[in-house]
This record gives C-alpha cells, structure tokens and sequence, in this order.
C-alpha cells in the first residue's frame, strides 16, 4: 500500500499569539512559517508524490502553496476529515487561560475520555482522521499502485493520533509524540502493518525514495517550568 507522507502546516500566527486556533478562519501563517513552506519543495525533491491531500484551513493550504507552484501537474484534493481538531469553545483562546481548566488534565492525562465543550471528542478526531487515510490509501493504490507516495497536510493533534493509530498505541498515550511545525512524518502502509519511517522530520527527506528510484522527495511556545511535561495541545510552535 501507499506510503504518506504528513506535513504538519508552517508556524502559523495563532501558534506565536499562543492561542488556541482550533477551526477559527483566518488564521495563516506567520514570516517562519512562510519561510518553513517555502523550503518544502526541496526537502520533497527526492520524492514523486502522485497527489497531494490537505486540511481546508488556510495554513495548511499556505504550506503546500510553494510546493505545488514547484509541481504544477500535482493534483491537490480537499478532506474535511483531516481539518484541525473542533475545540468548540476553547477555540481563539489562550493557552495559558486553558491551563488551569479541569478538562486540561483530561486532554493531557486520558485524551480518550476528553471531549471539548461545543466542540468534538478525541476519539471522534482520531477516527475521522484514521477514516480519511484508510480511503485515501485505497483510491492511491487503486490509481497509482502499492509504491506510490502522497502527501497530506494536516495539523499536530492530528498528526499525533495518526502516529498512534499507525503504531497500536492507545489514544491515551499519544500526547507522548510531538511533531512541529511544517515537520515531515512519514508512514508506509502495507497489508499487514504501517511502518512509521519518519517523526516529526525536519531535515533531509532523500532516504524516504523508493529504492532504485532517481532523486528527482497550534498552541503557544513549548511549554516549561511546571507545564514542561504535558503535551502541546494544537501542535505548539516549534524551535523559534
């Protein structure tokens, strides 16, 4: 089966306010971000992705811009499925408010059983977001073949409960894996088990080539002091 190759979206501005975007429209990316989205194409350049998929918020729309301005005949598809988390009413606030609000331990400590006021569960998240690859990788193969590589842009909560998915982990512990931002996670499916090959890349992409091929491939700051351990919910900001 395919192997995907999921971008998290560049910085964006939400992720510097330190504010929870969630679904809010309008939020883009920042100057890093544009930067982090502008470097895309190269860091892809050893890989032939056959489409790619994306998340209909604007930021992630803006990390791929560059990439299919580089690639003009590369399709792009829009899944409602991968959009960020529904925060409900924790969308557009601070971070640093949502600190100390009871369901913030639920989020950090047992995702599973967290569901946010006027918004979406995880677990709803999760399944949608698991849903949206299982079809995806079937309609790849189905066109392009088993080798074939796609790209998806999406956002970190997202992202992370891909990873846990691909890996058998339990949504419970999936704020245990981190991906910044415009980082590359790479996951080759195949009959029996996905391989996580890339976590949270943001570096050189080259090995990721099919064998013989020619190289032709939100949240505030990371948190610290007493809140350096819990997970960054919407992704956080990345290295300044």
């Amino acid at each position: 089966m395919p192997t995907l190759i999921l971008v998290r979206h560049g910085r964006s501005t939400a992720n510097t306010a330190g504010v929870l975007a969630g679904r809010t429209p309008g939020v883009g990316l920042d100057e890093r971000g544009a930067e982090q989205a502008a470097a895309l194409p190269a860091r892809l350049s050893a890989l032939t992705p056959v489409l790619a998929v994306s998340s209909p918020l604007e930021r992630c729309r803006q990390t791929l811009q560059p990439l299919l301005d580089a690639r003009p005949d590369l399709p792009l598809h829009t899944e409602d499925r991968i959009s960020e988390c529904d925060y409900g009413h924790w969308s557009g606030r601070k971070l640093a408010e949502l600190a100390d609000e009871p369901l913030m331990s639920v989020v950090q400590q047992h995702p599973s059983a967290a569901a946010f006021p006027g918004g979406e569960s995880m677990r709803a998240m999760q399944a949608r977001a698991v849903d949206a690859v299982r079809d995806w990788n079937g309609r790849v193969e189905a066109a392009h073949g088993e080798d074939a590589t796609y790209v998806m842009c999406s956002h970190g909560d997202i992202i992370k409960s891909l990873v846990a998915d691909a890996l058998g982990m339990h949504l419970d512990l999936f704020q245990r894996v981190h991906v910044d931002p415009c980082s590359v996670t790479a996951i080759r499916y195949t009959r029996l088990r996905p391989f996580l090959l890339r976590l949270g890349d943001t570096g050189d992409l080259a090995a990721l080539a099919p064998r013989g091929n020619p190289v032709g491939a939100d949240a505030a700051a990371s948190p610290s002091g007493d809140r350096a351990a819990d997970g960054e919910v919407g992704g956080g900001a990345g290295a300044p």
